[in-house]
């Protein structure tokens, strides 16, 4: 099978959480071989493990789990030129249309939509103004 989905932050560190949604657990089971997630959204999760004290048991999790699940065996995109293009494109519309785009959504936007992939993400409105752009949310 090809890669047809970019998992956002929110969509990978479910699998984590104490109580995670079984709607994303049945959709990332079922794509499985159709799955990637872009560099930036491991930068987010690094960052996120990294603020954790060194000793908490959360971090030890969240390490494993990044080692051994995202960093190992899920295909990574990253922000390349083609990503820089479009990404630079659609910021300097979306600004003078007076809406803004947070950099890193932007960017995770640009990885999907240059790689051909649906972003899958939780926060469905940070991506609605960028064009071209197929964005789902699993935990419907």
């Amino acid at each position: 099978m090809t890669l047809r989905y970019l998992l956002d932050t929110n969509i990978l560190s479910e699998a984590i959480k104490p109580q995670p949604s079984l709607s994303v657990l049945e959709h990332t089971n079922r794509h499985k071989s159709e799955l990637s997630t872009a560099s930036v959204v491991v930068h987010e999760l690094l960052f996120g493990c990294l603020r954790l004290p060194f000793e908490a048991k959360r971090r030890t999790d969240l390490q494993n789990y990044l080692d051994q699940v995202i960093l190992a065996g899920l295909p990574i995109f990253s922000y390349d030129i083609a990503a820089a293009l479009w990404h630079s494109q659609e910021r300097a519309r979306l600004t003078a249309q007076g809406k803004p785009p947070p950099f890193t959504d932007g960017q995770i936007a640009a990885i999907a939509k240059v790689n051909d992939l649906i972003l899958v993400t939780r926060n469905i409105d940070d991506f609605n103004g960028f064009e071209g752009l197929t964005v789902e949310n699993w935990f419907d």
